[in-house]
């Protein structure tokens, strides 16, 4: 196991990338007690990498760490604050010896909520119900059970697994796509590799996969034309892992009844976009997993990891680069 300790006689030099606003000053106190901290946006990351140690990226939507990224001397430990890592998965740092973790367990039980919502919505079709209200029609009609509906998870990691408990505890029946096939799984009963053979069984489709070049575009024409036409798709991993194209032809087309998106290409979705306007869409603006309290447990989860950095001690959910996310 590699040692990450550091020379005690000088602090590490942490830079934070953030968004435009920066956490209060004292979120981190306890690490900038060991450490110097830079405090930087996009356009003055280039200036602030050099003699940096660790990076800490609070920017979820950065695509700047591949230009601004230091030919030389390059921090030992990039952490990212979200659970995707997509953002550091460019070639100059999956080829280099730096350590890569993530902020994996946050968002977990949140999204997997969000989930939930969203399926006993499209079931209940509050959606519906709340339309007539505005339009003051009362419309006595029926609406769908939950329990015995199937649900297929496409993504077996963390947040996947916290769907597939919740989703269980109402009465669907689970199964996932994983890289590894396997029965028994105490969460995902059975996790198959085949994506389309899967869909036709599915009432309910979540995607929760991390963004690789292998789950890129996943979701295309064919893709949806295998799924029944009464299901839903709900994507609470990333907007890439869909040809958007392809996903408004299905719901204008009737191939599929609803989609969920919490996440969609590109982002922010443009105001003339389709998407906001077709029957059976509900969009969010990527904060599914954005509970009360979420920011300062990913600060707190960051000093828990610093602790063992400069300990000397493994760090926790430290990324496979050629996988692009923390491996199971």
């Amino acid at each position: 196991m590699r040692s990450y300790g550091v020379n005690v006689d000088k602090a590490p030099v942490i830079t934070i990338l953030h968004g435009g606003r920066p956490p209060e000053p004292g979120a981190l106190a306890r690490v900038a007690e060991r450490a110097e901290l830079r405090w930087t946006d996009a356009a003055g990351l280039p200036a602030a990498l050099p003699g940096t140690d660790v990076l800490f990226v609070l920017d979820f939507g950065t695509d700047a760490l591949p230009a601004a990224w230091p030919r030389e001397n390059p921090p030992r430990w990039v952490h990212m604050g979200s659970t995707g890592v997509d953002a550091a998965m460019f070639p100059a740092l999956i080829s280099s010896d730096v350590v890569v973790t993530n902020t994996r367990g946050v968002f977990d039980a949140a999204i997997a909520e969000y989930v939930l919502g969203q399926i006993i919505g499209f079931a209940k079709d509050f959606g519906g119900a709340l339309l007539r209200q505005h339009r003051r029609e009362w419309e006595h009609r029926e609406t769908e059970r939950v329990a015995g509906a199937s649900v297929l998870i496409v993504g077996t990691g963390g947040i996947g697994r916290a769907i597939a408990r919740l989703l269980r505890a109402v009465g669907m029946r689970v199964s996932a796509i994983g890289r590894r096939e396997r029965t028994g799984d105490p969460d995902f009963g059975t996790v198959g590799t085949d994506l389309r053979a899967e869909l036709p069984h599915a009432d309910y489709v979540v995607a929760v996969a991390p963004l690789t070049e292998r789950t890129r575009h996943l979701f295309d024409a064919a893709a949806f034309a295998a799924m029944k036409p009464h299901a839903r798709f709900v994507n609470v991993g990333r907007g890439e892992l869909v040809v958007t194209g392809a996903l408004v032809d299905a719901l204008r087309t009737g191939a599929i009844a609803g989609a969920a998106l919490d996440v969609v290409d590109p982002e922010p979705l443009p105001a003339e976009h389709p998407l906001w306007t077709l029957p059976g869409v509900r969009i969010t603006p990527h904060n599914s997993g954005d509970w009360v309290g979420w920011s300062g447990a990913i600060l707190s989860a960051f000093a828990d990891n610093f602790d063992n950095w400069v300990a000397g001690r493994p760090l926790r959910n430290v990324v496979d680069k050629q996988l692009g996310y923390v491996p199971g």
